[in-house]
This record gives C-alpha cells, structure tokens and sequence, in this order.
C-alpha cells in the first residue's frame, strides 16, 4: 500500500484493505493524469444515485497546461458559506449535525465509509502547513475524483510515500462521498467536522474543493492554532519594493471577495499609459492618475497564512509565513487579455500541470483565465479559479516576513444620497489598532461576493473573516487575535474598500494605489493636516489630501460626501447603516471568557464612543 512509514487512523487503513480496489499518488502529475480516467481528453465523472439514476457531477478536459474541470450545476460554481457542519462533541459555537439534521452522524459516516468501500479508491498524503509543520494528512475519495484531489495536492503539497526517511503520523482524515449531497443533503453541499482524540476528520459531500480541500484544512490549522494559542489569518501579505528601493511588507485581510487575491497583482494601465482610478456609474466620466513607475512585488501568501511563536524575533511587528503549498486564484477580474500579465503568462505556459475551474475550454486546447464558464447564457459564472503552486510565482518570498501595514478590504456597493448604503469608504483610512481589532471581529461579507453562494443581504463572516471555516469557540479566536495586535503595535493599520467609493466604480484599484502610496512613504508617518477623524467615527480617519508621484487623487475618492450624488445626506445614512451593523455584531463577544481589554473595546463601540478615544486602549510599546 506504500505506507510502511504512515501510520493511519484505524478506520482509514481498515477501508484501504477492505475497498473495492486503491491505488497510492505520490504526484500531482500522477493525479493529473488519472482525472481523465483512462481517456485521452475528455471525461465525465458521475455515480449512480439512488432514486436518481445517473448524476454528471463535471466534466474533465486535458488542455495543454493541466486540467480544466466544469461543474454541470451551477450552484456547485461557487462555495456556499453554510456548508460546514461540526459532528463531535469537543467545545465549538457552531451548530451541531444533531442540532441542523436532528440525529447523530454516526450512522451516516458508517454508510459513507461503506459507500467508499464499494469503490475504487485513490488516494495520497498531504502535508498541513509550511514544510517545518510535521502535520500530515491523507485523502481518500473515489478514483474517478482525481481532479478534485489533484486540487488538494496543489494546495497541502503532496507526500511522496516512497521517499520518506522516518515515520509520519496522520492526524487528518479527508473521505470524499459525492453522491451523499443527493442523498442526504437534499444537494447542498455539506462538510461534516469530526474532531475525534485520535484524528480529525473531513467528510467532503461535494466535489468543488472550496469547502473542503481548501477551507476545510483551514479548519484544521484554526482547530489546532485554537489549541496550541497561535493563529491562521485570513489573508495575503506580500512585500512592495518603492522605486527608491524601500521595502513595505503587507499584509491584507477580510471576507472571501475582500481582495486578497489581488493585493498581489500589480495594477494594469490604460492603453495611452495612465492608471483608471474610476468610473462614474451615472455619468460615465473616468478619473486617471498618472504614476510613472510602479513598486516591485515579491508575493508571500495568497489566502492563508501562519503566525506563529515560533516565527518571533523580539521585535514589535507580526511575523507571517505562508500557510500553503498553492493558491486558489480567483479570475473574475481578468475579463481579456492584458488585464494581468503575470498570471497570464504563468498559467498559460505552465511548467507544471495546474487546474482550472469554472473555465470554458476545449479537450487538447489551452485553458485561458479569461474565457469564464457560463452559468447561462450572457451570464459568467462569478468564480472561475486557477489553482498554482506559488513557486511559480517570481520572487516568492519563503520565509517569515516582518508585517509593516495590515490591510482590511471590504467589498462595498455604490453609494448615492437616493439608494443609500455602505459604500462610504474612502480610497483608505487609518485605524487606530483597537478599532482594527473591531472590524476582523464583524469582518462584513460585503457586496457581490464572487466567491460564495449568497442571499444579496450584508452578511459577516465573523472573527478573523475566517469563522465559516472555523470549528472551536469564537472568544478562544477573538482573544488571540487582539493578543496579537497588543503585541504587535509597531504594525500599521488601513481599512480600503473594493469594487466602488460613493458613486464610482472602482474595482480593487483603492488597495493597489494605497500599497503603492505607503510603500513610497516607508516608516514615515503622517503629517497631523493629512488626516482627520472621519465622518463615521468606525471608519477611523479620513485623508484630507493624497500625492503619487505627483499626481493628486481628487477628494471626492478620499471623502465620499463629497461627492454630488452622495452629499452628507447619504454618507450620513451609509454611516448607520454600518454602525447598526457593528452593533448586532458585537455583543455576541461579550462573554465572561473575553479579555478585559477586549469588553472595553465592543463597549467603547457600542456606546458610540469617537476616533482618539480607541487609541487610548492600544498604545505603542
């Protein structure tokens, strides 16, 4: 079974000895291969579901830079946000599989693995973490899934069984059974968490690796942050080189959508050279600035990171490492060719076979990140992804980096004074730390999240921007988290929208010019006319001017009731629409586990308290 040197849960070897038949990948080009099947460009993976017959899950095409796979459903294009679901009895705030399906999952994992030993099997050891991390896990899911598990093996590196020199322990589980989404789950899809003293187990009920091979080892690397007192953020970070040669590390947090992803891409000209910074959604007018040269970005993490004792050198700013093996790399915004070069160029000359999905293509044609699946006609699907080993990426950077800025992005709506809403963020604002703390507890869904199944309303994705894919306790991850910026208080702060400011669509353009504005200022700090306590006192402070390379960024982008459409009417309401929404966030915090530091801070909120009386709580050291 080449796993001399593994040791498996008991459940797991039992099921490989007893399957149909199992095969070991100790590739991803071996599973690359396998996902079409035995065919040579062109497969469909489907299972006979009882009461259904036969059931397309998607379609597979070799292209000549890895996999391409298309989902025949359109709602498995996109994760749905409540798909996690914790089976076992260890502490956690989220609903039980008792509490949401009304009986015990022992039952229905015995029928999974029974399921699974009809099957034939494939499967392979992954590692958890950055390679210092002795975390490993396996996957075992139906042969006819290797594409679904090619997505795992790009993201948690895959172990070569045959080469290990000592002994590893598993100490995760990941079972994959498709078919129990129609069966059971009435076609959602669903991720069972079963934490056991032994092993932590995933039960993955779909096929799009979302939930499971993406966020659901997430959840495994919270849980076990959670026990060990360090912590996973939800973010990117990467590291901006000024013309001037300073180096700025950033590091980028908020919700699925929230532009992580893109805080490592560089910004795209207009074709006589300029930089859009938006468009006016009535008038049509574009605004442009005029940067000569742009920084040089070295990537750290796309999505996840590590920040852990470990990593800590006695200094006053966070230390983070990437906390995987390849990136999950949404397209949505690359619509035609030249939109970002970079990854264009790494996706389609790819050294190494990568997989696409959510991707019109071709069987034996090239997979381009631009061409999105339909999900109907003149209707393209909101998330087609790439998954890429980040090696590929130029200057990678594979060690811990020191944190100069962290970064909060939230995706915002337009803004007018006659549809008023939350889109009053100006291109950034400044926070002072505690009120920071504030916003990656509530960590707001925002807009037209791409990336998740959604009901439209504004939602949040709870402490860290990571809870959905969370299984202990919320005050266990809102104390960490506030330790680490109280002992972190070199680190700047920004909140920066995407999408639009006030009435003008914007894009991630706001995150892109504020990385390059305070990659240029380094260390030095604002001049005290530069900014002031903004309008809605949890957008911290508002910038009163702002110069790149010369170049003024007019006020309108800086504060939004400035703007005509919107006036002070507008922004006003967009204000309380926000601060309603920090206070029915909030109070679920406040429990007796909560720091004392932590109850000052949501009661400071609550009792609408102003800009400077948050910078009296977290004080530099």
């Amino acid at each position: 079974m080449s796993l001399k040197k593994v040791k498996l849960p008991a459940d797991a070897r039992a099921l490989l000895k007893s399957c149909q038949a199992c095969k070991c990948f100790n590739s991803t080009s071996e599973l690359a291969e396998a996902s079409l099947g035995g065919n040579d460009n062109s497969f469909e993976v489907k299972y006979e579901v009882e009461g259904r017959g036969e059931v397309t899950e998607a379609v597979i095409h070799r292209v000549t830079n890895g996999i391409s796979a298309n989902y025949t459903e359109v709602y498995m294009r996109r994760r749905d946000p409540d798909t996690l679901v914790v089976a076992d009895n260890k502490p956690s705030d989220k609903p039980s599989y008792r509490e949401k399906y009304g009986q015990e999952f022992d039952p229905v994992r015995t029928e999974s693995l029974k399921w699974l030993e009809s099957q034939d099997i494939g499967y392979f050891v992954f590692r958890i973490g950055p390679p210092e991390f002795a975390y490993y896990g396996i996957a075992i899911a139906p042969a006819n899934a290797a594409f679904f598990c090619m997505g795992l093996s790009l993201l948690q590196q895959i172990v070569d069984t045959r080469e290990l020199k000592s002994d590893i322990d598993i100490k995760t589980v990941v079972y994959v059974a498709p078919t129990f989404r129609h069966t059971h789950y009435n076609g959602k899809q669903v991720v069972v968490h079963n934490r056991t003293d032994e092993v932590y187990e995933i039960f993955s009920y779909n096929l799009y690796p979302g939930p499971s091979a993406k966020k659901g080892i997430y959840g495994v690397l919270l849980s076990i942050g959670e026990e060990e007192g360090w912590s996973a953020p939800h973010c990117s970070a990467v590291q901006s080189i000024s013309p001037y040669d300073n180096v700025t590390t950033f590091m980028h947090e908020g919700a699925s959508g929230g532009g992580k992803s893109e805080m490592l891409q560089m910004i795209v000209r207009e074709p006589e050279g300029s930089v859009l910074i938006g468009e006016n959604i009535f008038s049509g007018e574009k605004r442009s600035s005029s940067i000569p040269q742009f920084c040089k970005i070295n990537p750290v993490c796309d999505d996840m990171g590590i920040v852990h004792p470990s990593y800590e050198t006695g200094g006053m700013r966070l230390r983070i490492m990437d906390a995987e093996h390849g990136w999950f790399i949404r397209t949505d915004s690359i619509t035609g060719y030249g939109f970002e070069p970079q990854i264009e160029r790494l996706t389609i000359n790819a050294t190494e076979p990568l997989l696409f999905l959510n991707i019109n293509t071709n069987p034996g044609g090239t997979a381009l990140i631009w061409n999105h699946i339909e999900d109907e006609p003149g209707k393209p699907c909101p998330n087609p992804r790439v998954v890429v080993p980040r090696q590929l990426f130029p200057g990678v950077v594979n060690q811990p980096v020191s944190v100069d800025v962290r970064s909060f992005g939230v995706r915002t709506p337009p803004c007018t004074a006659d549809q008023p809403s939350y889109g009053i963020i100006g291109l950034f604002h400044i926070l002072p730390p505690a009120l920071a703390w504030l916003w990656r507890l509530v960590s707001p869904r925002g807009h037209a999240n791409p990336s998740i199944v959604e009901s439209g309303k504004m939602g949040s994705e709870g402490v860290g921007s990571y809870w959905p894919f969370a299984t202990g306790l919320k005050v266990r991850h809102a104390n960490l988290l506030l330790e680490q910026i109280v002992n972190n208080t070199v680190t700047q702060y920004v909140l920066t929208p995407n999408q639009y400011v006030g009435a003008w669509k914007v894009g991630f353009k706001p995150q892109l010019l504020m990385r390059e504005y305070l990659t240029r200022r380094g260390n030095a700090k604002f001049r005290s006319e530069q900014y002031q306590e903004a309008r809605c006192p949890i957008l911290g402070y508002e910038l009163n001017y702002l110069t790149i390379e010369g170049s003024k960024i007019p006020s309108r982008f800086l504060k939004v009731y400035r703007q005509e459409a919107v006036g002070y009417e507008g922004y006003d309401k967009g204000a309380e629409i926000l601060i309603k929404f920090f206070k029915e966030q909030l109070p679920q915090y406040l429990v007796p586990e909560l720091s004392d530091l932590g109850r000052k801070i949501i009661e400071m909120c609550l009792n609408d308290g102003k800009v400077d009386d948050y910078y009296t709580l977290i004080k530099k050291k």
